[in-house]
């Protein structure tokens, strides 16, 4: 059953082959797990970013693979991560068939520029900017493989990566395997926050100062708020409020509306179905796509107003935001490890992966449906108004 169920994921992805061709792996070089077993490494932007591949630990378990986060160190990871963790000086003696980076930022980098013998895959795990990075260089040279979670992302990541964003493959979003249906209560708002203060584990976005008026307004107006604190967001900041202890993303089927800093789990609470009203800053800066999922609003009086409104994009437009919805985890383990095994068993080949840009491109994607396994995504049209003009980035 298995079998035919992956054969099924991998017919409906359209698995796309990256690059030129395929290089045969060296019996004795990276990607060749001689037990069977592929060892995945990996490296965030957010040096100690578990969070990011927290949703791939059951796919690896059940595949008897391996999978450890990369950090400088294990200060800032808690007792309680289901991730393993382990630091850069370990990591060339754990036994990895391959290395994973989520963008071609410093940590990332120098992750990839010492453990100079594995082949590297660039999966977009969380949202960036669409520029060439400053490391994307680097990282490019090393690359046999690419993916990202909707065509949308793959346009940015491959921007960021400097690479042709049609041969990334489009692999859907690992935390919204086994989507709970949407059960919205009366009345109840969620807050949907991002990292107010900067900190060695990362950085911040601005807004906060006004997603926390809009909740105390909307308290005040009799509504049941509930905050979805970001996984490095200081608890403190919202004192007085509710806490979804299970998470944003289940706290946000439960929710009529979300309201928040626009970040990669916009995205996922779209495909939930919930509306989202994004608080902007004058400051911020984020892609177009995850504005497009939400009303906008740059005071309190217009974040009020649009929860009334409950905006919802259209299926057309979650198509190419969100990507497809269900067996994301089993495609992106599969990507990593057809990449592992295509992998030459030299350093600094990356003939196998994306090909970088020369000049302008107009990318297609072959992506899976965006409702397998699904049917909360993009059900409904829009009602209401969209909210201020789109700012984003």
């Amino acid at each position: 059953m298995t079998s035919i169920r992956r054969l099924f994921l991998t017919l409906l992805a359209g698995l796309i082959v990256l690059g030129a061709g395929i290089m045969p792996t060296h019996a004795d070089g990276p990607g060749a797990a001689d037990d069977g077993v592929l060892s995945v490494l990996v490296a965030t932007n957010e040096p100690y970013g578990t969070y990011h591949v927290k949703s791939m630990v059951d796919e690896v378990e059940e595949q008897g693979g391996r999978m450890a986060l990369v950090a400088p160190d294990l200060d800032h990871v808690g007792d309680d991560s289901a991730v393993d963790v382990v630091t850069l000086d370990e990591a060339a003696d754990w036994g990895a068939d391959l290395l994973v980076v989520n963008g071609a930022t410093e940590w990332p980098a120098a992750v990839v520029n010492e453990l100079d013998t594995l082949p590297v895959v660039a999966s977009s795990l969380a949202y960036l900017q669409p520029e060439e990075a400053e490391f994307a260089a680097d990282i490019r040279e090393r690359l046999v493989g690419a993916t990202a979670q909707s065509a949308d992302e793959a346009d940015v990541f491959g921007a960021h990566l400097g690479v042709d964003p049609s041969q990334i493959e489009i692999v859907g979003n690992p935390s919204l395997d086994g989507l709970a249906p949407r059960d919205p209560r009366p009345g109840t708002v969620l807050i949907a926050t991002s990292v107010t203060y900067p900190d060695e584990t990362g950085g911040a976005a601005p807004g906060t100062e006004l997603l926390l008026e809009t909740a105390k307004e909307l308290q005040a107006q009799g509504r049941h708020v509930r905050v979805g604190l970001h996984p490095r967001e200081d608890p403190a900041l919202w004192e007085g409020f509710e806490i979804a202890e299970e998470g944003t993303l289940a706290a946000s089927a439960t929710a009529e509306v979300v309201v928040g800093i626009p970040g990669s789990i916009f995205p996922q609470i779209a495909a939930v179905g919930t509306p989202l009203v994004a608080v902007m800053d004058p400051t911020m800066e984020v892609p177009d796509y995850l504005v497009a999922l939400s009303a906008e609003a740059s005071t309190v009086d217009e974040a009020v107003a649009a929860v009334g409104d409950a905006w919802r994009p259209r299926h057309a437009e979650l198509e190419s935001i969100v990507g497809p919805v269900g067996g994301s985890a089993e495609r992106l383990w599969e990507a990593w490890g057809e990449a592992a095994e295509s992998a030459p068993g030299v350093p600094g080949a990356g003939e196998g992966g994306p090909t970088p840009v020369s000049g302008d491109t107009d990318p297609s994607h072959d992506t899976p449906s965006p409702t397998s396994g699904s049917t909360s995504v993009g059900e409904s049209e829009p009602t209401g108004q969209r909210g201020l003009p789109n700012t984003g980035i």
